[in-house]
């Protein structure tokens, strides 16, 4: 009744999939998973089908935004009681994924596995453009959130809820920065992630420099004029 739905989007994954799935197969085997293969061009989804593992195939590519939404409606639909996002490229580690739902049994709706709590060294630019986004969330939620950008969140079953019926929530800052003034829980843990070894990440410099002023901008704004759906 509380069990755990690891989300994995995975776009041209092949290099990093079979590594990262494989480690939760056989080291965590007792968390279920499905693998949102995001309209891949490679052999992503090939590699899971070859190995039987829980795969839902999309057609097109629709953005990490509607591969993990497609992840979230099939643990609304499977009943399950949290749902993890996690990365497909190998940064995330499985074994915080208990320590997200113990959190979780402290009354919170969202659990963040933070860098930034146990890190002392990081990126520059990822820290400064984590701190301006953590300052426009703490300047209108009120509340401090130190790695708004993490991409390791776990949801109980009224968020799964929420994203499941919610068209326009994508799992970005800028939603969790809404959630929490709609009244949503917030907190983190503190979680170490590892570089991505294969493969290339979208998030090169010029894309995340966008990718921030479109946060900013959002939260500082955008939020303000939101309506739920």
């Amino acid at each position: 009744m509380d069990k755990v739905l690891v989300i994995i989007p995975a776009y041209n994954e092949a290099l990093n999939i079979e590594r990262v799935v494989g480690n939760l197969t056989e080291n965590y085997p007792f968390y279920d998973f499905v693998v949102v293969n995001d309209g891949s061009t490679d052999q992503t989804g090939e590699i899971c089908r070859r190995h039987g593992w829980n795969l839902i195939d999309l057609p097109v590519n629709l953005g990490l935004a509607g591969a993990f939404q497609t992840g979230i409606k099939y643990a609304y639909y499977k009943e399950y009681a949290y749902a993890l996002q996690f990365d497909g490229d190998g940064q995330h580690r499985p074994e915080y994924i208990g320590l997200m739902r113990e959190k979780m049994d402290e009354g919170y709706d969202i659990v963040i596995g933070s860098r930034y709590l146990t890190e002392k060294k990081v990126d520059s630019m990822r820290l400064v453009g984590s701190c301006l986004i953590s300052a426009a969330i703490r300047l209108t939620t009120g509340v401090s959130v130190k790695d708004p950008t993490s991409g390791m969140r776990m949801f109980n079953k009224k968020m799964i809820e929420e994203f499941a019926h919610g068209l326009n929530y994508g799992p970005e800052p800028d939603t969790i920065s809404y959630l929490m003034k709609q009244g949503a829980k917030v907190s983190e843990i503190p979680v170490q992630m590892d570089e991505r070894v294969l493969g290339e990440s979208y998030l090169k410099p010029f894309n995340a420099a966008v990718y921030m002023g479109k946060m900013l901008f959002s939260i500082l704004l955008v939020q303000n004029f939101r309506k739920r759906d």
